[in-house]
């Protein structure tokens, strides 16, 4: 590949090329994360997947298996506040699988949920600074942003509009992602939740790069090295991939998980909140058809999860996904199995 004519991602961050592998909770390693950083791109841990102490550990290990920089990401949600009600019409519309599953209406919801960025993961990112943090679902308090800042962390937040990029770069960002329509996994968005009006990669991020001035970061339906050149082309500095590297062997997802992205089609994903209460875009699978995709009854993220938990253990057991949040963009069928490392560089082009 060409050397960008943008190059204000690499030099800010530190880094050879303009890939960032996307931080992605549940399925992300620290090997992950050291293999991208070391084939020059900027490896990121996901906060959202770990306790503090966890989360202390795997930074550490990512320390012990690489110098180079990488990426710390942290979601910014609110905790909801406790919804009896929500949770037992929830409960209620689950009902007939549990039934189907042979388990009682009285088995106990599992499962913690998402953390969000606080005081004890920022005492963790303080005791030991990566050259980034980046949040998703907005930013946190400006206190706790100040002590990032403070730690010498370049801040990135995630933009699904233009509205957010423009807050984004008043709150004083130093880059931008834009997340397209097409992204799989969690949506970013934060000031809008209307996701009929949503807006697709190609058309969003020569918008707020016009929009803003700080680097933008291109993300959505990028796979593969010819991604990487469009999203280059319309004016991003870098791009972060996600679902490409859920085939590499340092990914860490159930084996239902990596035979449904070794099928997927085009059109094979939707966004659904039945799975943590908030959009996300994965493989259409059984509770996606019968119960949404997005149902009004769903709990609030990250809550929704806890009620499928026993359901989805079972159906697992039994080799199926009907209950499994398969995370994919729409660009899946691209993927190939590879190391994460080797997919750093293909998609640069090197």
């Amino acid at each position: 590949m060409a050397e960008p004519a943008d190059r204000r991602i690499p030099d800010l961050f530190g880094i050879e090329l303009p890939i960032i592998q996307a931080p992605m909770a549940g399925a992300t390693t620290p090997a992950m994360v050291v293999a991208a950083s070391e084939a020059g791109g900027l490896g990121s841990l996901p906060g959202a997947q770990y306790a503090p102490d966890s989360f202390r550990a795997a930074v550490a290990e990512v320390r012990a298996g690489t110098r180079r920089p990488f990426n710390l990401n942290f979601f910014a949600h609110d905790t909801p506040p406790e919804d009896p009600g929500r949770q037992a019409a929830w409960r209620a519309r689950l009902e007939p699988y549990y039934a189907e599953a042979g388990l009682g209406p009285d088995t106990p919801p599992s499962g913690a949920g998402r953390a969000p960025f606080d005081e004890a993961f920022c005492a963790v990112l303080e005791e030991s600074p990566p050259a980034v943090a980046s949040f998703h679902f907005g930013l946190p308090a400006p206190a706790l942003l100040a002590r990032v800042r403070a730690a010498g962390c370049k801040v990135v937040g995630c933009a699904t509009t233009v509205a957010e990029a423009v807050w984004l770069e008043r709150q004083g960002v130093d880059a931008i992602i834009a997340q397209g329509f097409e992204a799989g996994g969690h949506r970013g968005n934060f000031l809008t939740h209307d996701m009929a009006t949503q807006v697709g990669t190609m058309a969003l991020v020569p918008q707020v790069v016009d929009a803003v001035r700080v680097p933008v970061i291109a993300a959505g339906g990028i796979a593969d090295a010819r991604g990487v050149r469009a999203a280059l082309a319309l004016g991003a500095s870098a791009v972060q991939v996600g679902t490409a590297y859920l085939l590499t062997p340092e990914a860490r997802i159930p084996a239902l998980h990596r035979a449904a992205l070794e099928r997927a089609t085009d059109d094979g994903t939707a966004l659904t909140n039945l799975f943590t209460g908030r959009p996300a875009r994965g493989i259409l699978n059984r509770l996606m058809r019968e119960a949404g995709p997005l149902s009004d009854i769903a709990p609030p993220f990250p809550t929704a999860g806890a009620a499928l938990a026993p359901i989805r253990a079972r159906a697992e057991a039994e080799e199926r996904d009907d209950f499994t949040n398969l995370w994919a963009g729409q660009a899946a069928a691209l993927a190939r199995p590879m190391t994460a490392g080797e997919l750093t560089r293909r998609l640069a082009g090197v």
